[in-house]
């Protein structure tokens, strides 16, 4: 199942999400980040939809994911942080 989502992060940017997602395990196939905030290294966007296959739609499970592959791959962000990421992920399935 694809689903969008479209969200404004508090005290950030806008957050884009397409989101595709086996409806029986609530787990992700496929995402798709896009908005107006920026992510360094350049590769950083593309590296954490990769990280996010597979991982459960769920709030907990997603912040640690998205939190490690932040800290693994030493992405910073400008207008977006990782439980704004999560809530534009979940708002998807809402």
């Amino acid at each position: 199942m694809q689903l969008k989502s479209v969200y404004k992060v508090p005290n950030g940017k806008l957050l884009k999400i397409i989101l595709d997602y086996d409806i029986n395990n609530k787990q992700i196939n496929k995402i798709n980040i896009t908005g107006d905030f920026f992510a360094y290294p350049e590769e950083s966007i593309d590296i954490m939809e990769k990280k996010l296959i597979d991982t459960l739609l769920i709030k907990e499970e997603l912040l640690e994911k998205i939190n490690s592959v932040i800290k693994q791959y030493n992405i910073e962000f400008i207008g977006l942080d990782a439980e704004g990421l999560v809530e534009g992920i979940l708002r998807c399935i809402k």
